[in-house]
């Protein structure tokens, strides 16, 4: 009947489905499947453990570069300065030199190059050279910085193609003939100045240069059969032209330090038209109640000393102003010529300014004042200060730690137990480490604040500090970050060979080697 077939039909749809039902009751899991779970866990538990030991590192890495952030700008200047009175007599001198460049600089309009120029020729006890049209404060500066020092006799002259040597270095001494000597008047002239200024130096005729050269380079001057020390701190020469002939060659590279000197811009000619002489000499520095700055003869002397004994120049400062001037005469067209003399000089140079910012070490940054040093026409400083630049941001080797990390990484692999292997391995990796973790706080001091170490600058203008801050800003940040990623891969394979790591998970967790 229907009753019966709708039973039976129940009964076999009943059956099927207990059938499937038992078709997919769990079994037991391979063994070989078990196993894959278990070395999953094992290698996930291995990698954690290592990236959370990289992590408290790293952490620990962090918290010291910060906290020694301050403590480091501190002991800079600390270890610079000394200790005791030695610490207090430079910590003066700084300021000193500070208020004597806010002096010189005061009532002026787009000179700050020009005055730190100036004021750093004079304590390197070098010249100075001022490239630039009439009418540019070149006279005014020499006779501020004249002011400046005590007691110093200030000797200032136009020379033309007619000029003579009476007019530099005085009159043929009418009494000295008579006893036939021929002997010359030098009082109030160029042998017995301590600062002069001499517009159109380029002019010196060939019965001039000899003289004047002994005086610049050897501050000596021949009287007749005598030869007398010349008290000569700094001579700043003012041109309007570079020199034509090779025979001014010679004195042309007796000025160490050269700037360019345009006028005033137009965004700065609403300040120069608002002065109301305030430019005089002696003018006040920072307002009314503040006494003019002197420095004497034996400041410059002493700093001088100073930063010849106690300041040190590293081998990256070495290394950079080699390839430099490599760049200027090998690679550049023309050639930048430049003298042996001027290299040593400019490595004094250097000193001076590391010396004068309460440094014991001359830095990268220093090396920027180069770009008044080393070029021949003013058009190569851009040039000059590109290559600083670019140098200064270079990626600080960071091509040749992967390098050398990817074989650490091999050899690494490579060890399968071997202890002693292992334990050179760890050494190596530690060092790298060490090194790593010192350039990114180099690099985290030089960045912080927006560059202090450019911005506090003392021979850097505001704006030659700025400019350069801004510049190397960016550069800094994408080395910053690619130093921090070497580091924490060094540190993982560190960690990883601490703690016996298995080949194929040290691969895992440094896919990039």
């Amino acid at each position: 009947t229907a009753t019966h077939r709708s039973c039976a039909v129940s009964r076999a749809r009943g059956a099927s489905m207990r059938g499937r039902r038992a078709m997919r009751a769990p079994c037991a899991e391979p063994e070989w499947k078990v196993k894959q779970r278990e070395q999953d866990a094992a290698i996930s538990a291995e990698e954690d453990a290592v990236r959370g030991r990289v992590r408290e590192v790293l952490e620990s890495i962090n918290a010291s570069s910060s906290s020694s952030g301050v403590a480091s700008g501190a002991a800079t200047v600390g270890a610079g300065a000394g200790a005791g009175a030695a610490g207090d007599a430079r910590s003066a001198l700084m300021d000193k030199v500070k208020r004597a460049t806010a002096s010189l600089e005061y009532g002026l309009v787009e000179r700050e190059t020009e005055v730190r120029l100036l004021l750093l020729a004079a304590c390197c006890g070098e010249h100075l050279l001022l490239l630039g049209p009439p009418g540019t404060a070149k006279s005014e500066l020499g006779r501020r910085l004249s002011a400046l020092c005590d007691g110093g006799l200030f000797f200032e002259r136009l020379l033309t193609r007619f000029s003579v040597p009476e007019e530099l270095f005085g009159p043929l001494s009418m009494r000295g003939l008579e006893n036939d000597q021929y002997v010359r008047q030098i009082d109030g002239y160029l042998p017995t100045a301590n600062v002069a200024f001499v517009d159109e130096i380029f002019k010196a005729n060939s019965a001039i240069l000899n003289s004047l050269l002994t005086i610049l380079n050897e501050r000596l001057f021949d009287n007749g059969s005598e030869r007398i020390n010349v008290p000569l701190l700094c001579l700043v020469g003012a041109s309007n032209e570079l020199p034509e002939s090779e025979e001014l060659d010679a004195l042309y590279d007796r000025f160490l330090l050269r700037s360019s000197v345009e006028q005033v811009s137009a965004a700065g000619l609403g300040k120069l038209l608002a002065l109301k002489g305030e430019t005089a000499i002696g003018a006040r520095a920072g307002g009314a109640g503040e006494a003019t700055v002197v420095l004497r003869p034996e400041d410059f002397s002493n700093i001088r000393y100073e930063a010849a004994e106690n300041t040190t120049v590293p081998s990256n400062v070495i290394e950079l102003i080699s390839d430099l001037r490599t760049f200027l005469q090998e690679k550049c067209e023309p050639p930048v010529y430049v003298s042996d003399r001027r290299l040593l000089k400019a490595v004094q140079l250097l000193r001076v300014a590391a010396y004068t910012n309460g440094r014991d070490e001359v830095s990268e940054f220093d090396t920027l004042l180069l770009t008044n040093v080393l070029w021949q026409r003013p058009s190569e400083s851009v040039m000059i200060k590109d290559w600083i630049l670019e140098r200064l941001a270079q990626d600080r080797g960071t091509k040749q730690v992967q390098y050398l990390l990817a074989g650490l990484f091999g050899r690494a692999c490579r060890a399968d137990g071997d202890t002693d292997e292992c334990k050179q391995l760890l050494k190596e990796a530690s060092s790298l480490r060490q090194v790593l973790t010192s350039q990114l706080n180099s690099l985290r001091g030089a960045q912080g604040g927006s560059l202090p170490a450019l911005r506090e600058h003392l021979w850097l203008s505001p704006a030659d500090a700025s400019r350069a801050a801004q510049t190397l800003g960016p550069m800094f940040s994408k080395v910053r970050t690619n130093l921090e990623n070497l580091l924490e891969e060094t540190l993982t394979l560190e960690v990883a060979l601490e703690r016996n790591t298995e080949p194929h998970i040290l691969a895992l967790l440094m896919p990039n080697y």
